[in-house]
């Protein structure tokens, strides 16, 4: 079942990505920018001991290396929902109602570690507009835009 879920994960990201540069091939002078969410901990290198690491890393490196005018991989920590943003799964309700006191500790002491919607969802907007130096964007990156 996992090799399912992990075939999933990469297929259909990059026939997302692959539908749209095809799309796009029709219509001259248009530039695609992709960007994708990713995680905090996914290994780049397709080397490291857990499973979900490689495949997300995989899955980054083969986006990277399409043809887009730009491609950028946003990989923030723990998210703060704001704005009345709520999970549609009771179960991330009921996590986020426990887990926002220490959240709140969390980004008093790791403040790059810790984001919230609005900031990602600006960084999300910001950098494929103005461009970043970085393709993958760490949590510190997010915060610091």
């Amino acid at each position: 079942m996992f090799s399912a879920a992990k075939f999933l994960l990469w297929a259909t990201l990059l026939v997302a990505a692959r539908g749209t540069l095809k799309a796009k091939s029709w219509a001259t002078g248009l530039r695609v920018c992709a960007h994708v969410l990713s995680g905090m901990g996914t290994d780049s290198s397709e080397q490291g001991r857990t499973v979900w690491a490689r495949v997300k890393g995989r899955t980054e490196n083969a986006l990277l290396r399409l043809p887009f005018k730009a491609a950028y991989v946003f990989r923030p920590g723990a998210i703060i929902p704001l704005h009345g943003i709520r999970s549609r799964t009771t179960w991330y309700r009921v996590l986020y109602a426990v887990m926002t006191p220490l959240y709140l500790v969390l980004r008093g002491r790791f403040p790059h570690a810790v984001t919230t919607t609005e900031q990602l969802g600006r960084a999300m907007l910001t950098v494929p507009r103005r461009g970043y130096p970085k393709r993958v964007l760490e949590a510190r990156d997010i915060s610091g835009l």
